[in-house]
């Protein structure tokens, strides 16, 4: 089955990033994202319960706990959701793309292969891509990431500096 093309105002970076360089190519905003979703959500709860108190003499500490864990794990997912988009291109990624060309650049010079390899086979490097794939458009419904490194990638690994040699190869 072949890939999706998308059209995006901003090059594509990587079409199904992994999980640790995702993390790697945060932002400010993304930390600030994730720091405002951990307070708004006890934040949110507290105001709610000075609108309309809780009846008799309930305590509001458990609620608030389980509202800043909730918070902090919805906030993880708007950040990573907006990191993944600025690999797809569909935000403003000029930082990410230059970070990109220096990372893959580098690991062509050292004599790597662009993308690390993965000890799984094939055919699990393939399932893998397809299950990961937009899955950050999904994570209402089912919060899944991309742990498995494969050559999925949807770039052309020549804007790197690998040569027909290497390509080949």
């Amino acid at each position: 089955m072949p890939d999706k093309v998308v059209k995006t105002p901003y090059p594509l970076i990587d079409a199904d990033p992994h999980f640790s360089r995702v993390l790697r190519y945060f932002r400010p905003s993304d930390y600030g994202a994730w720091a405002a979703g951990t307070g708004a959500f006890p934040a949110a709860l507290y105001l709610w319960n000075m609108a309309d108190p809780l009846p008799g003499n309930i305590r509001l500490r458990t609620s608030l706990r389980l509202g800043g864990l909730l918070g902090f794990f919805g906030g993880f997912l708007l950040a990573y959701q907006n990191s993944s988009m600025r690999f797809w291109g569909w935000t403003e990624n000029k930082r990410e793309e230059q970070m990109d060309l220096a990372e893959l650049r580098q690991r062509v010079a050292e004599g790597k292969a662009l993308h690390p390899d993965s000890s799984q086979p094939p055919w699990i490097q393939d399932v893998a891509y397809r299950n990961s794939a937009w899955s950050q458009l999904k994570f209402h419904a089912f919060p899944m990431f991309n742990f498995v490194n494969h050559q999925h990638h949807g770039t052309d690994p020549a804007k790197y500096g690998l040569g027909e040699k290497e390509l080949s190869e």
